[in-house]
């Protein structure tokens, strides 16, 4: 398998602080009790919204994102959603807090700045066992869901996504890809995909975005789930079958790790599969779809992912 090259930690076009608006400098500075002197920020993920890491002239050191309700509504209201999640988390979760929120104009989040690293790629087995550890102890804590803000259902969530296998099949999403036998298995594939609506339903926060860039290794050992924008009720099992996507086409194996976790040890194969079927749907689509401006790396992605999640599923089920 050869997937399509992804320039990890490099995929964001993002908002600079000389850039943001002189109100929001000043709010942000106000917040942090001490002028800006220096930024860095973050290059991983696909939003264009402003994601820093700010040194100020005390020495401290503070996590901003924003971004412009106008001119930038949808990642406007995914950090929204984002300081809504944050706040209502217990603290037993493994997830920086949220330490202080603006909305007007702007939405603004001030989130606990973690001295980090992201797990290099390719994905290394020790750093995976951390991030599924992790994964363990924050459906612990969210099972039963904190109260705060109504969860949709995952069936709910993902109840259009059955359907892009017909799409795929229709446009033939998959030429030019890295996936054999995706033509001759396309009809079992939609099958599986179908039932993971059902046999994902549970009891349990379920991230629904956990991967590579989305995890901080902490230098105080600790692992950390970030980017909590799209959270919805489901099986405590879906976030770590998500997760095996990545680590798989980096070359680990995933179904070892799977077979260890007190997560998915006992989950029924087919319910993993269906799952890994409704996700290589999902990307196959998306990947075909234009390029978006703000983020030049976002189809890229999708198609290694899309390439990555079908041979886990083929290798599963034995299909050539």
């Amino acid at each position: 398998m050869t997937l399509t090259s992804v320039p990890h930690g490099r995929t964001a076009r993002r908002l600079e602080w000389p850039f943001l608006p002189p109100h929001v400098r000043d709010l942000v500075e106000q917040h942090c009790g001490s002028p800006v002197v220096g930024t860095r920020s973050m290059n991983s993920g696909f939003t264009p919204g402003f994601a820093s890491v700010l040194t100020c002239a005390d020495g401290s050191q503070h996590f901003v994102k924003a971004a412009s309700v106008v001119a930038q509504r949808v990642f406007a209201d995914a950090y929204r959603e984002e300081g809504r999640r944050l706040a209502a988390l217990p603290a037993s979760v493994p997830a920086p807090r949220l330490l202080w929120s603006h909305d007007e104009d702007w939405v603004v989040l001030g989130i606990e700045h973690v001295e980090h690293t992201t797990p290099p790629r390719p994905w290394r087995g020790a750093d995976l066992e951390r991030v599924v550890a992790a994964l363990e102890a924050a459906a612990t804590a969210l099972t039963p869901p904190p109260a705060g803000p109504a969860l949709v259902p995952l069936a709910e969530e993902v109840a259009d996504w059955p359907s892009y296998w017909d799409l795929v099949r229709l446009q033939e999403l998959g030429r030019g890809l890295d996936v054999p036998g995706l033509t001759e298995h396309l009809h079992e594939a939609a099958e599986l995909a179908a039932l993971a609506p059902v046999v994902a339903a549970g009891d349990t926060l379920v991230h629904m975005d956990v991967r590579d860039d989305n995890v901080l290794l902490a230098a105080d050992g600790r692992v950390l789930l970030c980017d909590w924008n799209w959270p919805v009720r489901g099986a405590a099992w879906f976030d770590t079958v998500a997760l095996m996507i990545g680590p798989h086409g980096d070359g680990i194996d995933v179904d070892a790790v799977l077979a260890r976790s007190p997560l998915t040890r006992d989950v029924p194969a087919d319910h993993i599969d269906a799952v890994l079927a409704l996700h290589a749907g999902y990307f196959l689509l998306m990947q075909a779809q234009r390029v978006p401006p703000t983020s030049p790396f976002l189809r890229t992605a999708q198609r290694w992912n899309a390439e990555a999640t079908w041979d886990l599923l083929a290798q599963r089920r034995g299909w050539p």
